[in-house]
């Protein structure tokens, strides 16, 4: 029997920014944005919480991540439907796979022992009234 974890990310789905490069003086460094930083933390605190005494999976997983993003306030009623039903589907940034990629990276070592297990993803954009991240990780 497969064993799963299920968690939701409050909030508009965010996507992995790209690091940043910086030099002070003779010294050139690279940095995570803090937006980046704080989703992340934010991954993980959502994750904690509910499975606070859980181990990391160690063998392969399938990862499914559904970005639900609020519906623009200036919408007509009939095109607010035809999103909700999901006739309509955003087509906005952030990119399926930057979602994947700062979900996947909040994720590493703690609900599973590596990235690198992750033999299987779905990842999907819906439009909602609540806009929220669903991140499930099933062991196989």
């Amino acid at each position: 029997m497969s064993k799963t974890f299920k968690i939701i990310v409050p909030g508009k789905p965010m996507g992995k920014q790209r690091p940043k490069a910086t030099i002070r003086g003779k010294h050139a460094g690279v940095y995570t944005p803090k937006e980046t930083t704080s989703y992340e933390n934010l991954v993980v605190a959502m994750y904690r919480q509910k499975y606070a005494d859980s181990k990391p999976f160690e063998g392969m997983v399938k990862g499914t991540i559904i970005a639900y993003y609020q519906i623009p306030k200036s919408v007509s009623k009939k095109k607010k439907k035809m999103m909700l039903d999901g006739d309509i589907r955003p087509m906005t940034k952030p990119d399926l796979d930057n979602i994947e990629k700062i979900i996947y990276d909040a994720l590493n070592g703690i609900a599973y022992t590596d990235d690198s297990h992750i033999i299987a993803q779905r990842c999907a954009k819906f439009y909602s009234e609540t806009p929220r991240v669903e991140v499930i990780i099933t062991e196989l």
